[in-house]
């Protein structure tokens, strides 16, 4: 068992350590250009339109940027909720631009403020080092937003966001991992 375990954990590096290298191939612009794409898309989806609160991620230099959207649905009138890493639990805080620092693995986060219930969170984007079209995400190997996504209040419609490079046919799937509602 240990022997599978260790082959699981070797094909995910593998897989992790692929996507950095398309990612960083991609230009700046070419970024900035998929995630208006992406986040447009998202915008179109009936969960987008009839969520209250959405829950997006501050993006990291190799994740789908983040920073515009970030403004833009604030602007729509959504509540827009950002991740904060404290320890080994995630919690999620009211966006606001004045208020962010650099925290946890040089990520941008919230400052102060309460902590958002899991259950207010209506739509969650979730980002991941690679999906499948079927939902399956392998994450960057901390499992903050699986812990996140599997507590007993979370109900959010689950939407993963990646560049089309971090697409694959399948993944590894261990029991934990939660898979998104739709990429």
């Amino acid at each position: 068992m240990a022997r599978q375990n260790f082959g699981v954990m070797e094909e995910k590096l593998t897989i992790r350590r692929e996507v950095r290298a398309r990612i960083k191939a991609m230009s700046a612009e070419d970024k900035l250009s998929a995630a208006e794409a992406i986040f447009r898309a998202v915008e179109l989806s009936d969960e987008f339109r009839g969520a209250g609160c959405v829950a997006l991620f501050c993006a990291m230099h190799d994740e789908v940027p983040t920073h515009d959207t970030l403004l833009r649905w604030r602007d729509m009138g959504k509540r827009v909720v950002v991740p904060r890493v404290e320890g080994d639990v995630m919690r999620f805080y009211d966006y606001s631009p004045e208020a962010m620092t650099i925290g946890a693995f040089g990520i941008e986060e919230p400052v102060g403020g309460c902590e958002v219930e899991a259950s207010a969170i209506d739509l969650i984007i979730v980002p991941a080092r690679a999906f499948t079209g079927e939902g399956v995400r392998l994450g960057r190997g901390g499992g903050f937003y699986d812990k996140y996504m599997s507590l007993a209040t979370f109900r959010a419609f689950k939407i993963g966001v990646a560049f089309e490079c971090q697409m694959f046919d399948s993944l590894p799937c261990d029991q934990h991992d939660i898979l998104v509602d739709r990429v």
